[in-house]
Order: C-alpha cells, then structure tokens, then sequence
C-alpha cells in the first residue's frame, strides 16, 4: 500500500495504482461519527472527486465493526444546541453523504461487523457493497427518538420504500443476508473471503474502460427514475453514440477484435 494521502486521525485515505482507500479508523470507538470525522471523510471524498486516475475508491474500516453511527458523546453535545447549531451539524452530515454519493468513479464498500445508523448511510451512497456473513445492520434512530433524516434519500434508494419504511419505524437489527435480499447489500461472503471477494470486485471495475465506467455508474443515475419514452430513448440513444465515437471505445473494440489487451488493462491496473 502506498504512503497515507493525509494523516488524519480519524480516516486515513491512501493509494496503490488506481485504487483509492478510506478506512474508518476509530475502531476503539467502533468507528462511530463525530464532526471531526464527518469533517474529515468530506474533506477525502472531495479530493478523490478530482481525481482523473482513480478508477475505483474503497470504503473500509478498521477493527470489528464497520461503523456503529453516531458518537455518543458527540450525540450528547447535539442535544444541548439549540436548533440553528443542530441544522449546521445536519447539514455538515448531508453535505458529507453527498460528497460520497457525487463521486464519478465506483465506490465499493466492504463491510464487517456492526453497520448502524449513519453507517448504513455510508453504506448506501456506495456502488457495490460486499459484506461478511457476521454484519449487521440497524436503522437505529428511533430507538433513541431520532430519525434517520438526512440518510434517508440514499437508503430509501437502496433498498426500497417499503423496506425502509418497515427498518425506520422498527429500529430491528437486519442481518447481512436480509441485507442482500432488499439489494442493500450485492455480496454476502465469510468472514475469511472479505478481503479477496472485495478485491475482485476491484479488479473486474479496473479491468474496464476508465471513462465508460464512470459513464455507466452516470447513467444509472440520470435514467433510473425516468419514464419509458421517446425522449429516454433519444437519450440514450445520443449515449451511446457519443461513447462509441471517442478513442476509449475505439481502443477497446480494436483491442477486442485483435484479441489483445486495451491500454488500460496495465499490470498494475
């Protein structure tokens, strides 16, 4: 692994060839929030969103639990502050969520343990989330008279509005099974295969074209909600066109057509 892109405390962000790496690292915490890690996974998901060569980031965390949502001591001060100091740290959470969930490159997350409250949160904005069989997820805000508010539009996408109409309201610990049954959750795996069963996932995201992997992972979000139509098919249409009239894709059907490797298939992708 090549040497940390900041030193922060909290989340450490670092590179090895086209990959990118953030790990939780407050595992004597269980990776829980507060401001100065909410400030600090901003701060890292918008570097990365400038970055040309990432192709693919990694959303891991340290220790046994992936992250146990909000800090409680960090709760604690929340509810001395009166409403406007209570937006303001809302709004630093939504404006973290979104940096995560804006990334152009695919975000993968591999998760392990505990994923409460703002972790399912984490886990939502992510691409393509692998899990251990020993995870656990719990939508827990209720349970301390809460609401899962400004997680909310990313989990209700994740798993649907039924689904999250059942996790929200019961603050019921689902396990990673159930996870993968609601589409939270792509990859199940024990506890030994995490490691290798994320890498794969990686490499086969490495494997492709840089630029059509961001288109793809673009796509999905301009046409999923949209109607069948005339307009959607021009859309896409034009989509097409416009990636199959760019070098990436010449250079890719070339390689095909050859039976050789595109550029970017490099050893160290």
């Amino acid at each position: 692994m090549s040497p940390q892109l900041n030193a922060n405390a909290n989340v450490h962000v670092q590179r090895q060839g086209p990959i990118a790496t953030i790990t939780l690292a407050r595992p004597e915490m269980r990776n829980a929030f507060d401001a100065d890690t909410i400030a600090a996974l901003t701060e890292a998901f918008t570097g990365l969103a400038q970055a040309d060569d990432v192709r693919a980031v990694l959303l891991r965390a340290e220790g046994k639990v992936f992250c146990a949502g909000a800090d409680l001591n960090w709760m604690r001060t929340a509810a001395a502050q009166n409403w406007d100091d209570n937006h303001q740290d809302a709004t630093r959470l939504a404006d973290m969520l979104w940096a995560l969930a804006s990334l152009p490159m695919p975000v993968v997350a591999q998760v392990q343990g505990d994923c409460y409250g703002g972790g399912v949160g984490l886990v939502a904005c992510c691409d393509v989330v692998v899990a251990s069989q020993d995870a656990g997820f719990c939508l827990s805000e209720a349970k301390l008279g809460l609401i899962p508010a400004t997680i909310s539009p990313y989990v209700i996408r994740a798993m649907g509005e039924r689904a999250a109409a059942r996790y929200f309201v019961t603050a019921e610990r689902f396990s990673a099974q159930r996870a993968q049954q609601l589409g939270l959750v792509h990859e199940v795996v024990d506890s030994d295969a995490l490691n290798a069963t994320t890498e794969q996932v990686l490499a086969s995201i490495c494997a492709n074209g840089p630029q059509a992997t961001r288109a793809c992972k673009q796509l999905v979000r301009d046409i999923a909600h949209l109607p069948l139509s005339q307009d959607l098919r021009d859309l896409t249409a034009r989509r097409i066109a416009d990636v199959r009239a760019g070098d990436e894709a010449r250079e890719g059907l070339s390689a095909f057509l050859r039976k050789t490797r595109p550029a970017w298939q490099t050893p160290q992708a």
